[in-house]
């Protein structure tokens, strides 16, 4: 895989990159299906389920604390890029604003276009994650989720649902797209957990 668009981790930052990642040269785009296109002024967030149901705006987002993220960020097809620059909201301070069922135990994220991915809550509640709306200084291009992706720097990318619109909260664990179609019900990339049944 190592070439023209990826290379093999250096000594400097094997320790960062886990087992059987390369490091991309640029920042790679995998899609299943078409990119939505979608507008901050349509653009609407949806919680529901195990949770009272509300429907947040772009601006009730935009009035929530803004924070700068550095993280790593692992695709489960092999590569890896580290120190990515983005700009959005953490999960904590969005969940200070949903009215939760204690008998929540899971989260099925929901996005334009149909994908879905589940996480437990705990995953989800982690203080690393946020929602992203701003990748190198600039607005989060369309291709990389925008116009906001949630961003679950501990798991494989998959787990980071691209035009996000909504989170269903569950009392059990459901299966998204790609869960569904083969991919682990977690994908841990230190534990190499790629795939059904490991």
């Amino acid at each position: 895989m190592a070439g023209k668009f990826f290379a093999k981790p250096t000594p400097e930052n094997n320790d960062r990159v886990p087992p059987g990642q390369y490091l991309a040269k640029g920042f790679p785009v995998l899609t299943y299906g078409d990119t939505p296109e979608i507008n901050t002024e349509e653009w609407q967030f949806r919680v529901w389920g195990l949770a009272q149901e509300k429907t947040f705006t772009w601006s009730d987002f935009m009035s929530l604390p803004q924070h700068d993220f550095i993280a790593d960020f692992h695709c489960v097809t092999r590569w890896s890029k580290l120190d990515v620059s983005w700009r959005g909201i953490k999960v904590t301070d969005f969940m200070e604003l949903v009215e939760l069922d204690p008998s929540c135990t899971h989260i099925m994220q929901h996005s334009y276009g149909g994908y879905t991915t589940n996480l437990s809550l705990e995953d989800f509640l982690k203080a690393d994650n946020f929602f992203a709306h701003t990748l190198d200084n600039k607005p989060l291009p369309a291709d990389h989720g925008g116009p906001m992706r949630l961003v679950v720097p501990h798991l494989y990318a998959w787990k980071s649902a691209k035009w996000i619109e909504g989170i269903e909260f569950l009392s059990l664990e459901k299966l998204g797209f790609w869960e569904r179609n083969g991919y682990h019900r977690r994908g841990e990339p230190w534990q190499e957990e790629r795939y059904a049944g490991l």
